[in-house]
């Protein structure tokens, strides 16, 4: 296990691109491309909590921990035992060696990363593609395809709760509390639930018609709404649409305070920076990421990508983004450290 990683200093928008235009980013080899691996492979990316390590989840059932130190994959950790291709993977946010992975067979399977030990699997969770962690790491919230949604446990191999949605969710997120989660949904629209109860915690403050509901919705999209993520400050939601639009909502008053209309096809991915200033969304259709300064909404920088990017994320405790591009894992930043 490499050692924690020294926290960053937090960069204004003058000196950000600055830091970056210098920097390369760093390819994560694989040492075989021969199981249906290429275009869009990796599905999914994640750091554990201290930022020590990075796992990838791909569509030809691999799934790897990486050393962001050591690109080659003979110094990566190769988790095998899943029988469909990864849709998301997930560390434990209380605990950097834990890792829960999502597989499209409906299997959550839950991997000390340092035995390479499967210590618990949860099936029957349908056509499942979103996986989202309790704060407290506790426990876990699926969703799948056909509206199901699933609180599962990393101790316990039978599915807690289940929470039949009436509109199919995507990627959700929870508060820093652990007590309301954030649920996106095919019609475009954010539903904002209670924990563990997963019902409707706000209502709105007007009369509705007969048989109409009076849940209070987030809406900031007129396609499907694929991901949302909540700032480390709490401060804003960011949600992300199949109509290529990524939106910021302000947690106080819940309005959408800002909007990025740069990125060209569907967000699927979202990902603020350690300190909350800057955001970036994974577009599955052309080069390039777009970073946002989160509190003006400015257009800050472009990470070049040689093709469409199907998931990111920042680094835990620094300014390092890790990230899809055309199936192999990059990451940006680590030459800054070695300097």
């Amino acid at each position: 296990m490499p050692p924690p990683v020294r926290n960053r200093q937090s960069l204004s928008k003058d000196k950000f691109v600055g830091y970056f235009a210098p920097l390369k980013s760093q390819t994560y080899h694989e040492s075989t491309q021969s199981r249906g691996g290429g275009v869009g492979s990796i599905r999914s990316v994640a750091w554990n909590p201290v930022g020590s390590l990075v796992a990838t989840g791909s569509a030809d059932r691999t799934l790897r921990v990486w050393n962001p130190e050591k690109p080659n994959a003979r110094f990566s950790t190769d988790l095998k035992g899943h029988a469909a291709g990864i849709e998301k993977v997930a560390f434990n946010p209380v605990k950097d060696a834990e890792l829960c992975s999502l597989s499209k067979d409906g299997v959550a399977k839950f991997w000390d990363v340092r035995t390479k030990a499967c210590v618990n699997e949860v099936k029957d969770l349908g056509d499942a593609h979103a996986l989202a962690w309790a704060p407290d790491g506790s426990s876990l919230l699926v969703g799948n395809r056909s509206g199901g949604l699933f609180r599962i446990s990393p101790t316990e191999s039978a599915i807690l709760s289940s929470h039949p949605q009436p509109v199919e969710a995507y990627q959700m997120s929870f508060c820093w509390s652990g007590k309301k989660v954030f649920l996106p949904t095919r019609d475009g629209s954010i539903r904002i639930l209670s924990y563990p109860e997963l019902e409707p915690i706000l209502r709105v403050n007007h009369a509705v018609k007969p048989g109409e509901s009076d849940e209070f919705i987030l809406k900031g999209h007129t396609a499907p709404c694929l991901t949302t993520e909540l700032s480390p400050t709490g401060k804003y939601l960011a949600t992300g649409g199949g109509d290529a639009i990524m939106s910021l909502f302000e947690t106080q008053d819940w309005i959408c305070k800002r909007t990025n209309t740069r990125i060209v096809g569907p967000v699927k991915s979202i990902s603020f920076t350690f300190d909350g200033r800057y955001v970036v969304g994974a577009c599955e259709d052309g080069p390039g990421l777009d970073v946002t300064h989160t509190e003006t909404g400015e257009h800050i920088h472009t990470f070049k990508t040689a093709g469409p990017c199907h998931a990111l994320a920042w680094a835990p405790t620094r300014y390092c983004l890790a990230y899809s591009d055309l199936g192999i894992l990059r990451i940006i930043g680590l030459d800054a450290d070695r300097k």
